[in-house]
């Protein structure tokens, strides 16, 4: 499963992105993992949450993400959740048919791996493509 939480500057995507990990940490029986650029969230995320800064590891790029996301899994089954804040910025792209490829690419390895994943895009709605609406 894959929640987008999409919305320009100032819109409360923040706040909503930190409820949604906490009421993760609480209502599940697994390990929560929460990517992030910068360390911006460090004091906001409960330290039960594994944060992963991305600037440690030289994340650029969807596959390159993919592979890592991967490689969270394979190293760690009992990761539930993933959180993943501005994950356009995160990695220098815009919304387009590689990002589409991306969510749906998280989807299904959700769905095949067991794991929800939840990330926050900072962008207006409207750019929003019909492939990525559905996961609004």
């Amino acid at each position: 499963m894959l929640k987008l939480i999409m919305g320009l500057k100032g819109s409360g995507k923040t706040k909503l992105f930190i409820e949604l990990v906490n009421a993760a940490l609480e209502e599940e029986n697994g390990d929560i993992v929460c990517i992030e650029k910068g360390k911006r969230l460090t004091y906001d995320i409960p330290h039960d949450v594994r944060l992963v800064e991305t600037e440690d590891y030289g994340i650029s790029g969807f596959d390159f993400l993919k592979g890592f996301i991967s490689g969270l899994r394979a190293g760690n089954y009992d990761i539930t959740h993933i959180f993943i804040d501005s994950v356009l910025r995160l990695i220098g792209e815009k919304i387009g048919s590689e990002a589409e490829n991306f969510f749906d690419w998280c989807e299904a390895f959700g769905e095949r791996e067991g794991l929800r994943f939840t990330m926050m895009v900072s962008a207006d709605t409207s750019e929003a493509t019909e492939r990525i609406r559905k996961y609004l």
